[in-house]
């Protein structure tokens, strides 16, 4: 279990703590596009409750942006998932705004009232159904076939536990397997019917599955444009750099070497305390816009609830 060491949240002035509140919420609900009220309806349980470790993971911008990059890394060097992803996907033209509405979708799943969850995940599953082709080497592929919906849930899984549990706080053996189990539930919403439940599952799916991951060029394009495109505003752009090093170094070492990930795509020296710094005291930044914020608001619960204990 996550021990009980939840320091207060981060006291900021309130002129500072309004243009962050308002940063957060426009990057991740833009003014026009879909807007998702996490405080309603009252009461209505998530698909994961409110004393999980989803729950304190996903709160934390930090480990979501490498955990996320990360996740699609390891997508991406599936060649069906690749080609599906890269074939029908808007990434290239319009990356930032891909970023926020996959963003938006993880949080949708784990902090939106169930009935959200459900619907938004069924119009996933639904606008999936058209996406189907051959890979460059002739191999068909189904966005829902059920084997390669594991593979993306997994990814998932592992890219937020583990930048977490490097960049945050550590996590136990035993916080992993609940994290993974957690999951389940929208994992079969998914389609995902056999998705790992726990960090021995994934371990077996890594084993079973390294055989078929391959190198691509459009890697090395995603990691570019990852680095270039405008996420964070211009100061901030060599920290997302680092961030996304960081994600480079957050996926297994036998991955990086049958991708052609070098030392040069990893971390740097002296970057690792850098971000145990940031990612610990986001953990303690308290937006009252953020969806963690808003769902402890729907079930009647402090708004500092998961700033201040553990789980």
């Amino acid at each position: 279990m996550l021990p009980i060491l939840m320091p207060s949240p981060l006291p900021l002035p309130g002129a500072l703590a309004r243009q962050l509140d308002t940063a957060a919420r426009e990057l991740l609900q833009p003014a026009g596009g879909h807007d998702v009220d996490f405080s309603a309806p009252a009461g209505e349980a998530a698909l994961s409750g409110a004393d999980s470790v989803s729950w304190q993971v996903f709160k934390n911008p930090v480990a979501l942006f490498i955990g996320g990059v990360a996740a699609v890394l390891l997508e991406l060097a599936e060649p069906r998932v690749r080609t599906g992803v890269w074939d029908y996907s808007s990434f290239r033209r319009e990356p930032v705004r891909r970023l926020r509405r996959t963003g938006l979708a993880a949080m949708v799943t784990v902090y939106a009232a169930r009935s959200t969850a459900e619907a938004m995940i069924a119009g996933v599953v639904r606008r999936h159904d058209t996406v189907a082709g051959r890979t460059p080497e002739g191999v068909a592929y189904r966005a829902n076939d059920p084997e390669l919906l594991d593979w993306v849930q997994a990814t998932a899984g592992f890219g937020f536990s583990e930048a977490y549990h490097r960049y945050v706080r550590p996590l136990s053996t035993e916080d992993r397997d609940r994290f993974y189990a957690e999951s389940v539930p929208a994992a079969r919403l998914y389609g995902a019917s056999t998705a790992p439940r726990s960090t021995a599952e994934m371990d077996a799916l890594f084993e079973r599955t390294r055989v078929d991951l391959a190198p691509s060029p459009i890697i090395f394009e995603f990691l570019d444009i990852m680095n270039t495109a405008p996420i964070f505003p211009a100061p901030l752009r060599p920290f997302q750099r680092m961030l996304v090093r960081a994600a480079v170094s957050t996926t297994p070492g036998w991955l990086r070497e049958r991708l052609g990930l070098g030392a040069g795509f990893g971390i740097r020296r002296g970057e690792t305390p850098i971000l145990r710094l940031a990612g610990q005291l986001a953990d303690r930044l308290m937006l009252r816009s953020s969806p963690a914020v808003q769902a402890c608001r729907r079930l009647g619960l402090r708004e500092d609830h998961l700033y201040r204990r553990g789980h």
